[in-house]
């Protein structure tokens, strides 16, 4: 048994580990593959030492076996396969007595605020774990995270077949929108100035624009017969992209708030009073996220290998993280980390 172990200054060690037994909630797994996502790339880069308080073990998107199973876990079976909604809510708290546990207040992201996935085994509770099909394998299973955010944004954005979507920002997290919202018969349109990125989108049906090149207002209005955008979806976090986002927004259009930004933006108030515009946050996902995201991939309506882009060992964690840190273009690398499907 190993774990990779961040250890600050954007260093990692791999230590030998034991295996933890489960609790009677818990389940105990044999870690498949783990993806590295933005906020990873925030801890490598020293940014959340606060919150994950080194040396520990991260790591959120992943795929595994259950391995050993807690005297009161019902509906799972040595060797099944399953991905962890690393989530833990705490019951008692506003958020949780309204049901949203995703955003509760005094909630633990494991991998972040608790150990994490990067290591041969981990120990869950079983309420995190959603049951992967057949057909999908424990590699195709790793991208389930990242997709199930995805899900929630065009969820939250009340995305409907026929509508005009817009995504500012062509990272893998835009992109996945991109292919949801396609899957939910939207139209859609990728503003990204990263030429790579803008291939990658073509490549995968999406239409796109670089608004270093082009007027966005002029072609979302050209395209939409002077509507503008039913949804836009703000991914870039930069105030280019914010101004866009009321600039583009049709009457009564709906903006979701995807990125994280770290600082107050000046946004159009004026927008949002003279075209009776909606502005919606999007944190994280629930558990019918990640329902949606794996029948996505299950049935097809979503290729997910496009979205890889290397594969690295747990012995080489810290390759890993350089190659995305050094690679601007790169959309999922993963680390496996030693189950097989």
């Amino acid at each position: 048994m190993k774990a990779a172990q961040y250890l600050g200054n954007s260093k990692f060690g791999v230590v030998p580990s034991s295996i933890v037994p489960p609790g009677d909630d818990e389940v105990t797994l044999d870690v498949g593959y783990v993806g590295i996502c933005g906020t990873d790339m925030h801890i490598y880069h020293g940014a959340m030492d606060h919150r994950v308080c080194p040396p520990s073990v991260i790591g959120h998107e992943m795929s595994g076996t259950v391995r050993q199973i807690g005297a009161n876990v019902e509906g799972y079976q040595i060797g099944d396969k399953v991905v962890v909604r690393p989530l833990d809510h705490c019951g008692d708290c506003p958020a949780c007595d309204e049901g949203y546990t995703h955003i509760c207040h005094n909630l633990n992201f494991m991998g972040i605020d608790t150990s994490g996935a990067l290591q041969s085994t981990w120990t869950v509770k079983s309420r995190t774990l959603h049951k992967l099909p057949d057909n999908i394998d424990l590699r195709t299973g790793a991208i389930i995270e990242p997709l199930s955010v995805a899900c929630h944004d065009v969820a939250r954005a009340r995305v409907k077949a026929g509508e005009n979507v817009v995504i500012l920002g062509g990272g893998p997290i835009g992109q996945l929108i991109a292919q949801v919202a396609k899957a939910e018969g939207a139209n859609v349109l990728i503003s990204e100035i990263n030429e790579t990125r803008l291939k990658f989108a073509t490549d995968n049906g999406v239409d796109v624009i670089d608004p270093s090149k082009e007027d966005i207002e002029a072609v979302v209005m050209q395209r939409t017969n002077g509507k503008g955008a039913d949804i836009v979806f703000e991914v870039a976090g930069v105030a280019p992209a914010v101004k866009a986002m009321t600039d583009i927004a049709a009457v009564r259009g709906r903006i979701c708030i995807v990125a994280i930004h770290s600082k107050p933006a000046e946004v159009d108030l004026f927008k949002f009073f003279w075209r009776e515009l909606e502005l919606v946050g999007a944190r994280v996902y629930e558990a019918a996220d990640y329902d949606k995201a794996i029948e996505l991939v299950a049935s097809g309506r979503i290729d997910i290998e496009p979205f890889f882009t290397g594969e690295f060992t747990l012995d080489q964690v810290g390759d890993a993280f350089h190659a995305l840190d050094t690679n601007p273009t790169g959309m999922k690398y993963i680390i496996n980390c030693g189950a097989t499907s």
